[in-house]
């Protein structure tokens, strides 16, 4: 029984419950940045035209096998990742230009 109230308390204690992933981007940039999120099963999310110095609100999509491509000064970064629910994922351009993803979990 006591077991059992342990278990209870702790998954009560998750800050997400198979919310769906999402993503931002976080643009430093020369200019403005975009990225089309596209899922395994085939749905299409896009954050357009994020202005230098901006940070996007997070976009929900499906769980699964997503492909990333972020397009800032007319230069596309692609990548694939898989993500499961309750992730979230930030897409950072810095002043060079150079992007790079993190990856959280949002229960951590």
């Amino acid at each position: 029984m006591l077991l059992l109230l342990f278990v209870v308390t702790l998954s009560s204690c998750d800050k997400c419950d198979g919310e769906k992933p999402r993503a931002r981007i976080i643009n430093n940039g020369s200019d403005v940045a975009s990225v089309q999120i596209k899922t395994s099963g085939g749905s299409t999310e896009n954050l357009n035209n994020v202005p230098k110095g901006a940070t996007s609100d997070f976009r929900s999509y499906n769980a699964g096998s997503v492909t990333f491509t972020v397009t800032v000064d007319k230069v596309e970064y692609v990548e694939n990742v898989p993500m499961s629910e309750c992730y979230e994922y930030d897409i950072a351009i810095d002043a060079n230009n150079n992007i790079t993803t993190v990856a959280r979990d949002r229960n951590e």
